[in-house]
């Protein structure tokens, strides 16, 4: 039995850190948008460049792994050298492999970094949209915990038929939809939502699926969706949840920032990793934003993730705040 299995993508990370980019902002009535620019024509000197695994599956499952659970990655490979790098760095990370392979290419991002750690990342999805229920080793699925990332395509089929069967074996569900599911809006997730146990989003994502409101609005809309417990991230904002009895808010403490690829994978995890612990929301809490601080305080999604005895450490020292407000009314 499998405390959890996730589904997502899986993706091999190219790092690229060159300094010699541009940071441009357009500003208009509505937004303020950052660009990083690049000279057109030139040849660009690379400074650095890392290679590592991404993708929201096995950002999710090392993680997890990390923080002492028994953990399966569920999603599909391709074939040839990056594939096989995903493979091995799974196995390492004594994550169990549930995935199929394909004749497609694998996952790619490239994540263009210059000296002030502003960064752009170009994903490729590859293969990642191909997971089909003929690919899914369904007797195998003996788990506590799904945990969803977003997946598109023929794979988000796929991830509405896991929903399905996790509810008719009582399997707990956790979700956390990108962007690219979010602006869908609610009513193409709803098969999703409604057997969701854990939804965690970033406030962007949020707005997308119930519209833009008083952040409490907001959190109630989710909860209606289906969720027990519903959490928004905002970066280094506040975030907030909710379950059946309380509003939680609670603010990152300030560290200085190197690269936030993963940041928001390592919260979820490690607040699911919380409520599987000690079914404690303040506890899943803490927890997420203990490894998120490690994630975005170095490079690479997977690099300084935490190990439990080392999550419970680094949480004495990093002063979390949390606020709870009783909810009278649910409804």
């Amino acid at each position: 039995m499998y405390d959890a299995i996730t589904v997502g993508s899986a993706t091999l990370d190219v790092f690229a850190r060159t300094k010699f980019s541009e940071l441009i902002k357009i500003i208009d009535p509505k937004s303020e948008t950052d660009l990083l620019a690049f000279p057109v024509g030139s040849k660009i000197l690379i400074e650095e460049i890392e290679f590592t695994t991404g993708g929201g599956g096995t950002n999710t499952a090392a993680a997890l792994s990390r923080l002492g659970h028994r953990v399966a990655f569920l999603g599909k490979l391709g074939s040839g050298t990056n594939s096989d790098f995903i493979h091995k760095s799974l196995i390492k990370e004594k994550i169990d492999l549930l995935c199929a392979h394909g004749s497609g290419n694998a996952g790619y991002s490239i994540i263009l970094d210059n000296l002030k750690h502003d960064r752009t990342i170009l994903t490729y999805k590859g293969i990642n949209d191909e997971l089909r229920k003929k690919d899914v080793p369904f007797k195998r699925l003996k788990t506590k915990w799904f945990y969803f990332s977003a997946m598109m395509n023929e794979s988000f089929h796929t991830l509405e038929r896991l929903a399905e069967f996790a509810q008719q074996r009582s399997i707990k569900t956790a979700f956390n939809p990108s962007m690219y599911l979010a602006e869908k809006g609610s009513h193409h997730l709803k098969h999703i939502l409604s057997s969701t146990e854990l939804l965690i989003l970033n406030k962007e994502e949020a707005c997308l699926l119930v519209g833009k409101n008083s952040i409490e609005e907001i959190l109630f809309k989710l909860k209606n969706l289906g969720p027990k417990i519903a959490v928004i991230t905002d970066g280094k904002k506040e975030l907030y949840a909710i379950n059946g009895k309380y509003i939680y808010k609670a603010k990152p403490p300030y560290v200085k920032i190197v690269d936030t690829t993963g940041a928001g994978d390592a919260f979820a995890a490690s607040f699911l990793s919380g409520i599987l612990r000690r079914n404690d929301v303040e506890f899943a809490i803490k927890l997420g934003i203990t490894n998120a601080i490690s994630v975005i305080t170095h490079y690479g999604a997977k690099n300084i993730l935490l190990t439990y005895k080392e999550a419970m450490r680094e949480m004495k020292k990093v002063k979390i705040k949390i606020y709870k407000k009783r909810i009278f009314n649910p409804n």
